[in-house]
């Protein structure tokens, strides 16, 4: 499918006649926009007839799936992984500036202050603003390409104390399972009943601690991550003489995260599109169910846009969100006192990290350069193409952005 832009940059009907689209080339009507997906603009004045195509979008905290159809075939499909390693960046700078607070450096006069939260416009934590933006980018990216006449929205609405306690009702919404416990500490050892929970009791050690079952960084301090040790099983355990064979329990960091996107996502799409409607996911199940299609994002997007038996495009577009640099300019080392520099060139070889380059006729991205020359090349799912490969025998086809794309057969 080859994507058309008319020459005043509005999008027209895709086409598939390969055999025009190179004549075109050849003879300079047309020229490339993008590459990935193939996007060509018209030099000439052209007619602007254009069919009623719906979008479905499927939302999600950490895979996005989209759809573009007319009533009979399916336009464009593309699968989207949203970044998850924001809180724990976060985490890290903040350890940083904590530490920095310790230390003997120049006074540095008070800035102007940028952490106010805004009281009108409402605020999100970095991560979800993060992800509705992304959602924001990636609907906006295919209304560049197609001419969208209805854009249609999936949500989802979960009750976090329902799926932890089904039979609770009434008054028990506004008392928790923390009620009557002075802390989250207090609590979680009153859960386990005040026992340790690898030893059992065996070790007679009556000093009871609490242990993080995930780092703290990308756990938080939530009762499912923690668990009630010995002070005995907790200092073997960070000695690394023990192991522990506990999980935590249930997350539901997803769910909380739909249940806040939502309504802010819905409501910036009406701000902006026009004919934007939202449904819910029984009725995309059950759509998928009835016509005995498969469960990805791009078919349940493809159920949303209200044409499940739409002919698919056979083609899908793998994309993924990467950070566009790393701020670090030092690595922290504790025992030695000494800052490790973390700055590394741009550029080596004139490809730098996520360039889409072209290997033995496959298409992939740098996940990893080093200093003489040789590169590791991977697909976006992290399958790898060569982990040591020398420059002189790579082609560069993208220069890197933030929303990485590579197109796969479905």
């Amino acid at each position: 499918m080859v994507y058309v832009i008319s020459r005043e940059g509005q999008p027209l009907m895709p086409t598939t006649r390969h055999g025009k689209v190179k004549h075109l080339l050849r003879e300079g009507k047309v020229k490339v926009i993008k590459r990935c997906p193939f996007t060509i603009q018209l030099t000439y004045e052209s007619t602007t007839h254009t069919q009623p195509i719906t979008l479905g979008v499927d939302a999600g905290s950490k895979t996005v799936g989209l759809s573009a159809t007319t009533e009979t075939e399916e336009l464009y499909a593309s699968e989207t992984k949203l970044r998850t390693d924001i809180v724990e960046l976060l985490a890290t700078k903040r350890q940083y500036r904590r530490s920095k607070r310790s230390r003997k450096t120049r006074y540095r006069k008070p800035r102007f202050s940028n952490r106010v939260r805004s009281k009108n416009k409402g605020w999100f934590a970095p991560s979800v603003e993060h992800k509705v933006n992304s959602h924001l980018k990636l609907v906006a990216d295919v209304y560049k390409i197609l001419p969208i006449t209805e854009l249609v929205v999936e949500v989802a609405s979960f009750d976090i104390q329902k799926i932890k306690n089904p039979n609770i009702s009434g008054a028990e919404y506004q008392q928790g399972e923390k009620l009557d416990a002075w802390n989250v500490r207090e609590y979680v050892l009153w859960r386990d009943g005040h026992t340790c929970q690898h030893c059992k009791g065996k070790s007679k050690d009556k000093i009871l601690q609490t242990h993080h079952l995930e780092s703290r960084k990308v756990g938080g301090d939530a009762p499912n991550n923690l668990v009630t040790l010995c002070k005995t099983c907790h200092d073997a355990y960070h000695a690394g003489k023990i192991q522990l064979n506990l999980k935590r329990g249930a997350s539901f960091r997803d769910a909380a995260f739909m249940g806040i996107m939502r309504w802010a996502f819905y409501n910036k799409l009406k701000e902006v599109y026009p004919n934007v409607s939202m449904t819910y996911g029984y009725i995309t199940k059950h759509v998928r169910i009835n016509n005995d299609l498969e469960k990805t994002h791009a078919v349940d997007a493809r159920c949303i846009s209200g044409h499940p038996l739409a002919e698919p495009l056979g083609v899908i577009y793998n994309q993924k969100f990467v950070r566009c640099n790393n701020r670090s300019l030092h690595k922290a080392n504790p025992k030695k006192g000494v800052r490790k520099s973390n700055q590394a060139p741009r550029y080596v070889q004139g490809y730098q990290l996520f360039d889409k380059v072209k290997f033995e006729d496959k298409e992939c991205f740098v996940f990893g350069r080093r200093s003489s020359g040789y590169f590791d090349i991977r697909l976006l799912d992290g399958t790898s193409v060569h982990k040591s490969v020398g420059y002189k025998k790579l082609r560069l086809l993208e220069q890197r952005s933030s929303l990485l794309t590579e197109r796969r057969q479905a």
